[in-house]
């Protein structure tokens, strides 16, 4: 690994209430790599669909050539980076090479205003400008954001490769029966690990703090979770259920696993 990639290896990210994340962000080697394989990825289809339209565009006005032209040009600079990382997350051709995906600041997954912003600055500081944009920006700060990533409020982050041990969150003896039934599966990757921080972290932050975070992440949450938690659950107690429930159903999905394979 290149001194730039530890460096920023050693990066975490931070929210606003001074509570660590452990999202690691992107190594500035590994992020030049991935930027290289989409714009090239960019490139190619530009040269393709270019080659295409002035292979059927003979004989039509000049003017609606270079208005399909246009709209190409916008769908390949623009469309690929939002569609890739709208729907894969955060992840794009390049970033599925390298291991990386955009997130929030705050570790949520990437939204369509946010993957839009970061694709239309990418237009001006990437193509335009050569990259040089983006280069200077990925240099000037620890989490290699570009202007891009400032603009969305997102940063590109190292996919982590294995599960860390850490403490495990129990079950609120209340909310078992309503964990029971409740529908888990969309809940993102990163939205449980930021529940899962919060709730290890509890009682090293201050009163307004846990409040206005378990608030916050509870609201979260509940836009990935059916049905919403039961009116007496406190938003400790809510993230606990879903944690521990998540939990409880990977173990068993893993033992079916051991089993079937026995």
């Amino acid at each position: 690994m290149s001194n730039g990639d530890a460096n920023y290896g050693q990066s975490r990210l931070v929210t606003g209430d001074a509570v660590v994340l452990d999202l690691h962000p992107a190594g500035f080697a590994s992020r030049m790599v991935a930027i290289f394989l989409d714009v090239t990825v960019q490139f190619v289809s530009l040269i393709a669909a270019t080659v295409v339209v002035l292979r059927v565009s003979e004989g039509v006005d000049l003017a609606l050539t270079a208005a399909i032209q246009l709209l190409l040009t916008v769908l390949i600079l623009v469309g690929y980076p939002v569609a890739f990382e709208t729907f894969t997350r955060g992840r794009s051709l390049g970033k599925l090479a390298m291991g990386l995906r955009v997130v929030g600041r705050d570790g949520s997954p990437v939204r369509f205003r946010q993957a839009l912003a970061r694709a239309l600055t990418g237009v001006v500081e990437i193509w335009l400008a050569s990259g040089v944009i983006a280069l200077i920006s990925s240099l000037l700060n620890r989490e290699g954001r570009r202007v891009g990533d400032f603009l969305a409020g997102t940063v590109v982050v190292q996919e982590r490769t294995g599960r860390r041990p850490g403490t495990l969150v129990e079950m609120p003896p209340a909310m078992a029966g309503w964990a029971r039934n409740a529908e888990l599966s969309r809940l993102p990757a990163e939205t449980a690990t930021m529940a899962h921080q919060y709730l290890t972290r509890y009682t090293e932050l201050n009163e307004q703090t846990r409040y206005e975070m378990g608030v916050r992440l509870a609201d979260t949450v509940t836009r990935y979770v059916a049905p919403p938690p039961p009116p007496q659950a406190s938003p400790p107690e809510y993230l606990a259920a879903v944690l521990a429930e998540r939990r409880r159903r990977e173990e068993a999905r893993l033992a079916q696993q051991r089993e079937n394979r026995a």
